[in-house]
């Protein structure tokens, strides 16, 4: 008979394993050695046949990749998983599929949230609050935005591991594809707020604009795919050291 309290502990040791995910990286199986080593202790509470057990780790160690803060999200889907294949309510057959495209169905969204918006919207953020002399608010900012993280990472795991794959259909309400198209938003205004802090003073509002005009007008060019983000660069790059010449003219024509 399995004791609740054991199978307890287990959980929150593959739980604070989930931080380690990224220390056994290969180009081989990826993120699968960080896998298994967070799923260990929950299987060996799941599974106290010894077959059973090294059946349950075998199908771990192929290759997996996933966003890494997804990592006790996919680490409490798959317990519940493998307490239902010892139920006998779930094929085993049927995992390496449905982890697969759930890690990659996860990891897409976790590029697009985390290091696509609430990464930048955070470093930004930081940046424009340091300039602006107000210290003590960036580092509250960061303490919140790193709390409220492993907040996330808790709450998502412990769904995971009592609502499984249904959990996957709360997460999909959530909409987070198109929070994270807010944050972006989010993001050019304060890369407005970042340039209006960092620009050499005495400027004139024209010159302004055109330095945010050429930025938005690269951004939107790399976005639709017509040039790439290194030529877009390359090019901003020019501009700006022919600056001086093009303000002379400017000035000039005025």
């Amino acid at each position: 008979m399995h004791n609740p309290d054991s199978h307890a502990m287990a959980y929150c040791r593959s739980f604070f394993r989930c931080y380690l995910a990224g220390a056994g990286f290969n180009t081989r199986g990826l993120q699968n050695i960080g896998l298994v080593f967070a799923m260990q202790p929950g299987l060996k509470a799941i599974h106290t046949d010894p077959k059973e057990l090294k059946a349950a780790q075998k199908r771990y160690v192929r290759h997996y990749q996933s966003h890494p803060f997804w990592m006790p999200c996919m680490v409490g889907i798959l317990l519940n998983v493998e307490s239902a294949i010892a139920a006998g309510r779930f094929p085993a057959k049927m995992l390496t599929k449905v982890k697969d495209t759930t890690s990659y169905t996860l990891s897409a969204l976790g590029d697009s949230v985390f290091a696509g918006s609430m990464l930048i919207f955070w470093a930004l953020m930081t940046i424009c609050l340091l300039l602006s002399g107000w210290d003590t608010a960036a580092l509250l900012f960061g303490l919140s935005i790193f709390t409220a993280l492993q907040v996330f990472r808790l709450y998502s795991f412990i769904c995971g591991v009592r609502q499984g794959f249904k959990f996957l259909e709360r997460l999909k309400r959530w909409d987070l594809i198109n929070w994270g198209r807010r944050v972006k938003y989010l993001n050019a205004a304060l890369l407005v707020w970042l340039w209006t802090l960092i620009w050499p003073r005495p400027y004139d509002w024209w010159e302004w604009l055109i330095g945010v005009g050429a930025l938005m007008l690269f951004g939107r060019f790399v976005r639709m795919g017509m040039v790439s983000r290194v030529f877009a660069v390359a090019i901003f790059v020019a501009l700006i050291d022919s600056f001086p010449v093009i303000e002379q003219w400017v000035r000039n024509a005025l």
